[in-house]
């Protein structure tokens, strides 16, 4: 008879349970986080086992890829997805294992990617770069805001990068101490530029894009370095159903629920990858500024809603307009997305 097993990793251990096609439980004991410990607590189950489910949380890939190694049926879950142990007034360690076991021995089981070994390091280093880029605009917002509160004026990022010291002074009063916090600004700047650019050189000397990626590059607002990003956490296309799983996938999407016409409440609106979704949002910004039809369809949004949702309903429009140059290698058309 198959067995099925579930693995509730922590980050110091890990409870495993085993049971058979009857929902016996043939095993259960909670493991220190230890491959070789493991390895020979699942060793007498080896052949039985149809599947060992293993939720997909922060520290999975040692575990993953230790049991792929030894040839385990390994799969990882997807949490957003996972149903809840509905009826259930206790949860814990125990139950969420069985949970993710018998759901596999079920067929239901909804499985998440599992991204390949060997090119995760380079998405996790574009993935760092992405956090930098998201505090160097933290660090030039509050340049704004310290310049905006003590002169009054409102100063992009371009015009604040082009200020000579003595009309930063000038602007803030000639006040020493605020001249002092303008310049840890510029400091904090200066060095995640160059942190930028570093990551940037490690990544394009690694990442060669795939033919299907390289069109994107003529989408307005998706430069080279955007087409990496993008094709290192999209994967390969076909994994989606369509543009709006993939849209979906992209965090481009709205996340609630309705009824007969009316809201029954909010989706889980982290469902999806926040890195992809970063980065359709930042593909949005500038198409805006280098296309005048994407300006024009921004600016009718814009003035129904509000900035943020006209940026994310764009961001939505060119992840669906780039799904279908990947999936079936056709060039992007602006007619076609926005009429």
């Amino acid at each position: 008879m198959a067995l099925y097993g579930g693995m509730d990793l922590h980050g110091d251990n890990v409870y495993v349970a085993l049971i058979d096609e009857k929902f016996n439980r043939v095993f259960e004991r909670r493991l220190p986080n230890s491959l070789p410990i493991i390895l020979a607590e699942l060793e007498p189950y080896r052949k039985r086992l149809a599947g060992l489910v293993i939720e997909s949380v922060y520290n999975w890939y040692w575990l993953v890829d230790g049991l792929q190694a030894q040839r385990y049926p390994t799969k990882l879950a997807n949490p957003a997805r996972m149903q809840e142990n509905i009826g259930l007034k206790n949860a814990s360690d125990r139950t969420d294992t069985l949970f993710l076991a018998k759901q596999d021995a079920m067929g239901v089981l909804p499985q998440a990617y599992i991204y390949p070994k060997e090119e995760r390091p380079v998405r996790d280093l574009m993935r760092r770069r992405m956090r930098l880029v998201r505090n160097r605009t933290g660090e030039w917002l509050s340049l704004e805001t310290l310049v905006a509160r003590h002169s009054g004026k409102g100063l992009g990022i371009q015009d604040l990068s082009k200020l000579r010291e003595d009309e930063l002074s000038e602007l803030l009063g000639g006040e020493r101490l605020v001249m002092d916090a303008a310049q840890i600004c510029y400091r904090h700047i200066a060095f995640l530029d160059r942190e930028i650019g570093q990551v940037e050189k490690s990544i394009e000397g690694r990442v060669k894009l795939r033919p299907e990626y390289e069109r994107l590059m003529r989408v307005p607002g998706i430069g080279r370095i955007l087409t990496m990003a993008i094709m290192l956490e999209t994967g390969p296309i076909r994994r989606f159903a369509g543009p709006g799983n993939y849209a979906s996938y992209c965090r481009a999407v709205k996340a609630e629920h309705t009824s007969n016409g009316r809201k029954k409440g909010d989706g889980n609106r982290k469902s999806g990858n926040r890195y992809l979704a970063w980065a359709y949002v930042e593909a949005a910004t500038y198409a805006v500024r280098y296309s005048p039809e994407l300006r024009k369809w921004y600016q009718r949004k814009e003035a129904r809603t509000n900035r943020a949702v006209a940026i994310k309903a764009l961001a939505n429009k060119l992840a669906k307009a780039c799904y279908f140059i990947l999936r079936d290698g056709v060039e992007f058309d602006v007619k076609k997305l926005v009429g």
